[in-house]
């Protein structure tokens, strides 16, 4: 991996006459921003054998993870499927295990920002195939034939054009995607058009709050800061428990003591030093301000009073709550004022894909006319969570704190514009409804949307293919080559023998798995271990409609269920083993069901493994992007 970063002045002369040339600097996949989806979009196209670049404005890879300061990961603890796994197994080994992750009550995962930077950086030096631009930012984007020409201004002041075959739009805020054209929304649709029973009634503009991260640090000194201007300590009164907090903004919530307040962000560290990441929505630095269709340099002014908002509850922490040896990490961030590089984003623009993802598709996933459960490319499993108390007549909207759903596949469509061709859009930009963006833009999934982003392009480079012609399956095998999930089962870890097999079966919609929420976690079940009933099969008669699945029992044998396979076999003219009782008593040895007796009512996950092994009905039949099998 090739970084331009702190040249020599040789090297800038040399940077200096490339820059001037007319040739531009191809590349098959440019990824526009090297945040969580950008860093994992171009480390899997890369690994794919696919010449690719990231344009990253900053000097760090993360995004919201890491250049936002948001180092809690929200979800997907129990299912670290892909490049999201690794990048938690790789925090383990650098605390020293999964358990010195759990230092805050926010999360599973906390990590210090500047750690999860040098992580992504050292997993992407590894891909030859990948470079970085850091410091870079981009000026024009347009479409000469099948190619993309984007205008990029380098570190040292020049303008390099590169041209691209396939484009990626990961930025925070979907900034490419409108270059480009595409039609998106902002705001929160109607129910009138997405059907979801909690949206408003009526379409409206406003986005979720923003936050400007702090990371403090304990020193031994008193580390109180100037009184940021506009100071209102008001604001703050009821952020936690103390003299100051008579009436809570919130009277329905609880209120924590100061103690457990800061250490819902605690991070780990191997130095002593406590650390602390403050992103804290009750009366803390949540602030409500929408800057998407800004300029640029209006954004950098507006977001000036996040910052301060964010200083003025630092001040409130230090001089109300007794707080003064705490004060802003001087060894996190390389910015002048010791804040993220970025605030963090909850909410963009969503753009208008092939397929927009919805409440519905997620609480019930087998009753809506598109089978898009046959389509997924990741998963996710926390609440839909919005923060919107900064906004000024929050009352009127909608309660979405902490709605609870089942876990859920994301669909592959979602990441496809429909009317621009050669783009991806990937980060928190997709094509979902604002509801169900309050549980996609969760950090683990919007790594998994990278990853799909990036096996999506490289695909569609290698085959010399359009994006939208790009086979479904496809996509799929490479994810789950890459052990990353396509269906939120928890019936068994990404490491087991039987992840794949179950996978592939849920993916294909033969047997459906049972969602449901308890407290905080959100659960999806194949239920393998459950007997198969007769009415259970509704999955595998939509698959192979030719076929009558009648059984008068409620539970079905297991001598049944191989008759049915050959049933099926014989009209999909799929080649049986000639004994395929034997075949059949070797599975289940293989995967530990034990011995096989064809009078025994057959198990789910059991019926799983046969279906997957002798009919192979994910990798035989093709499905469209809406989750038709193709004729």
């Amino acid at each position: 991996m090739k970084i331009f970063k702190n040249i020599t002045p040789v090297l800038f002369a040399l940077l200096l006459l490339s820059c001037n040339s007319a040739e531009p600097h191809k590349v098959e996949i440019l990824i526009i921003g090297g945040g969580a989806s950008g860093t994992t979009a171009g480390i899997q196209a890369a690994r794919m054998g696919s010449k690719t670049l990231i344009i990253e404005e900053s000097t760090w890879l993360g995004g919201m993870l890491t250049s936002a300061g948001v180092s809690a990961t929200d979800g997907n603890y129990r299912m670290p499927g892909g490049l999201w796994g690794e990048f938690r197994e790789a925090l383990a080994n650098h605390y020293g295990g999964l358990e010195a992750l759990k230092t805050g009550w926010v999360s599973n995962v906390l990590f210090e920002p500047s750690v999860g930077n040098k992580i992504f950086q050292s997993m992407a030096a590894k891909e030859e195939n990948l470079d970085i631009w850091f410091e870079a930012k981009v000026k024009t984007v347009q479409k000469e034939g099948e190619k993309w020409k984007v205008e990029v201004t380098t570190q040292n002041g020049d303008t390099k054009t590169i041209e691209a075959t396939i484009l990626i739009d990961a930025t925070e805020l979907g900034d490419i995607a409108k270059m480009c054209g595409v039609k998106y929304d902002i705001g929160m649709e109607s129910q009138k058009i997405t059907h979801e029973d909690i949206a408003p009634a009526e379409a409206n503009g406003i986005i979720q709050d923003l936050t400007y991260v702090a990371i403090l640090k304990e020193y031994d000194r008193d580390m109180t800061i100037a009184k940021p201007e506009g100071y209102d300590p008001s604001q703050y009164l009821c952020t936690c428990i103390n003299p100051l907090c008579v009436s809570p903004l919130e009277p329905e919530r609880v209120v924590w003591n100061r103690d457990e307040m800061m250490n819902y962000g605690k991070l780990p560290t191997l130095n002593g030093k406590a650390k602390y990441m403050i992103n804290w929505p009750l009366e803390g630095n949540d602030f409500y301000l929408n800057i998407i269709e800004m300029t640029p340099e209006e954004r950098t002014e507006a977001l000036k009073k996040a910052k301060n908002h964010t200083l003025c509850y630092l001040y409130f922490l230090q001089t109300e709550l007794g707080l003064n040896n705490l004060g802003l990490a001087d060894d996190e961030y390389p910015t002048e004022d010791k804040l993220p590089f970025i605030p963090y984003h909850r909410e963009s623009r969503r753009i208008h894909g092939l397929v927009r993802f919805q409440l519905n598709d997620i609480t019930n996933p087998f009753e809506q006319e598109t089978k898009l459960y046959r389509t997924t490319i990741g998963v996710g499993d926390y609440p839909v969570d919005h923060h919107h108390k900064k906004y000024t007549g929050e009352e009127i909207l909608p309660d979405l704190h902490f709605h609870p759903i089942p876990s859920y596949g994301l669909p592959l469509g979602t990441l496809i514009p429909k009317d621009v061709e050669g783009l991806i859009v990937a980060e928190k930009s997709i094509s979902v409804s604002n509801i169900v963006n309050g549980t996609t833009r969760l950090q683990p999934v919007v790594l998994q949307i990278g990853q799909a982003a990036g096996t999506l392009a490289s695909l569609a480079v290698k085959n010399k293919l359009a994006i939208h012609n790009v086979n479904v399956r496809d996509v799929q095998r490479e994810i789950l080559s890459a052990n990353g999930y396509l269906m939120p089962y928890l019936d068994v870890p990404v490491g087991s023998p039987l992840f794949k097999p179950y996978q592939r079966i849920g993916a294909a919609g033969i047997l459906r798995g049972t969602g449901k929420s308890v407290d905080w976690s959100n659960q999806t079940w194949l239920r393998a271990d459950d007997l198969l009933l007769a009415t259970e099969l509704e999955g595998l008669a939509a698959f192979y409609p030719s076929v009558p699945v009648n059984f008068p029992g409620k539970t079905i044998s297991v001598n049944e269920s191989l008759n049915l396979i050959k049933a099926i076999a014989e009209k999909e003219n799929i080649e049986l083993p000639q004994d395929i009782e034997a075949e059949s008593r070797q599975l289940f040895e293989k995967y530990g069901f034990g011995t096989l007796s064809a009078a025994n009512n057959i198990k789910r996950g059991q019926f799983a493994v046969l279906i997957d092994a002798f009919l192979n009905p994910f990798d035989s039949k093709d499905v469209d992007i809406q989750g038709e099998i193709k004729k």
